[in-house]
């Protein structure tokens, strides 16, 4: 026995031969379709160099540059010897480049410029976005 009144079976009655006919129509439409029709539906992407991502939402945004010379690793006893005049040996050769970094992740590398008496770096190579992806998956090692 059915809870629904006897205009309740009716309208779901006519429901579902909508449905169906709606479902057939449908499964025809496709039949009859090859498959170039299908894809002249669809509009080609725009060519790269007429994509232009709206950044304007994100520009005033500080983030910190650093430009980061060689590591060192020393044991404590060694950093309390430390004086004025202590020269501390970094990881880094003399004449290599230096690494740029944005939120201390690394981006360039460059090398150092004195500019009106300032010191500036000249990017010479920028590291691409796949290859900081690769960067992150090593553990605890940027090089």
């Amino acid at each position: 026995m059915s809870n629904t009144t006897p205009s309740e079976d009716i309208n779901q009655d006519d429901l579902a031969s909508e449905w169906e006919k709606a479902m057939a129509e449908q499964a025809s439409a496709t039949a009859s379709q090859t498959h170039d029709s299908i894809f002249e539906s669809f509009d080609p992407a725009p060519p790269a160099e007429e994509v232009h991502p709206d950044f304007s939402f994100i520009k005033d945004i500080p983030v910190q540059l650093s430009v980061e010379l060689g590591r060192a690793r020393l044991p404590i006893k060694d950093i309390l010897k430390l004086g004025q005049g202590s020269v501390v040996e970094l990881s880094a050769q003399a004449g290599e480049p230096m690494d740029v970094l944005i939120n201390g992740m690394l981006i360039a590398q460059g090398e150092i410029v004195s500019v009106n008496g300032n010191y500036g770096v000249r990017l010479t190579d920028i590291i691409t976005p796949a290859e900081r992806l690769n960067r992150l998956n090593r553990p605890f090692n940027r090089r």
